[in-house]
């Protein structure tokens, strides 16, 4: 047991490390690689390496239409929205932003669940959480937040993103209830894959193909997305989510963007400006309180179902 957990938080480890450099290494790729189409390869090599590690294990591809149907919404959400968003803005948006604007995924989780018959309520304490939240996104999309990145195009990066943020945890969602009868590694194979090719037709008819120019060094940062971004990572955040609890879990979205800021601003020059620096302090704040929200709802239904049983 004693083993099992070191392993998970090794694990763990690595999750809070490698999705916090990724955005780093996207910044790096799309300097040269346009963003359909470094998404696109990124994930048809990840989905590619995924299923072959999933046929090893025994696991089989549905073949029920409704599923395939399910893993295509999904991919084409999780891919083709939420990544590709990030990718796309970060054209403009330097990294450590990027982390900092998609660190406000929680609460667009709270906001759908608002849709779902059975879903989440928002209390005055999680409201309290995303409206501050909100208020450190607004701080950051300022010329005093951004600095010298500031004009229309991070404007409209910014927006882009928080979009994303909502396909990623929509796709999470649908995810969640409607594939949990598919095998873990080969859900997320048909997932990328379908995702990588959606991307990369719409990335060819935009005429991306004759902009795709790979140096060292942007070559080494779509392999490290490949490869650590995505199996790795996600192999990881499997490997811990089995001994480690979810509120443990959790504390990863709290320390990517930390990690991205500090090597966006040591590795790219990233200017960081006391309101930046503020406006992250904020959003971590304003997600803390949202989580901690969340976290007693469900310690409230939890004894509830023990009481009944």
């Amino acid at each position: 047991m004693k083993g099992d957990r070191a392993v998970a938080f090794g694990a763990f480890a690595v999750i809070c490390i490698v999705w916090g450099t990724t955005y780093l290494a996207i910044r790096v790729a799309v300097s040269t690689i346009p963003p359909l189409l470094l998404t696109s390869v990124r994930y048809l090599v990840a989905g590619t390496i995924m299923f072959a590690v999933a046929r090893l294990r025994g696991e089989r591809v549905p073949r029920d239409r409704r599923t395939l149907g399910e893993l295509a919404i999904v991919g084409a959400l999780l891919v083709g929205v939420g990544n590709l968003a990030v990718v796309w803005a970060e054209q403009w948006v330097p990294s450590g932003m990027a982390a900092l604007l998609v660190a406000t995924a929680p609460f667009w989780v709270v906001v759908l669940e608002l849709f779902r018959s059975d879903g989440e309520r928002v209390d005055l304490r999680r409201g309290i959480g995303m409206l501050i939240g909100f208020a450190g996104v607004a701080m950051l999309v300022t010329p005093g937040g951004a600095g010298a990145a500031f004009d229309h195009h991070f404007v409209a990066g910014a927006i882009v993103i928080q979009l994303g943020c909502v396909g990623w945890q929509y796709g999470t969602m649908r995810g969640k209830y409607n594939l949990k009868h598919v095998p873990t590694f080969i859900s997320s194979a048909m997932q990328m894959l379908i995702g990588g090719v959606l991307v990369g037709i719409c990335g060819l008819a935009a005429g991306e193909l004759p902009r795709f120019h790979v140096t060292p060094k942007t070559f080494a940062a779509l392999a490290y997305l490949s490869l650590f971004g995505s199996v790795l990572a996600y192999t990881a955040y499997n490997v811990a989510m089995k001994s480690l609890r979810t509120t443990t879990m959790s504390l990863y979205s709290y320390v990517n963007p930390v990690v991205a800021v500090i090597l966006g601003w040591v590795i790219l020059h990233e200017q960081l400006t006391w309101i930046s620096i503020t406006a992250m302090a904020v959003i971590l704040a304003g997600m803390a309180l949202v989580q901690v929200s969340r976290r007693a709802d469900a310690r409230r239904i939890t004894l509830a179902e023990r009481r009944v049983a």
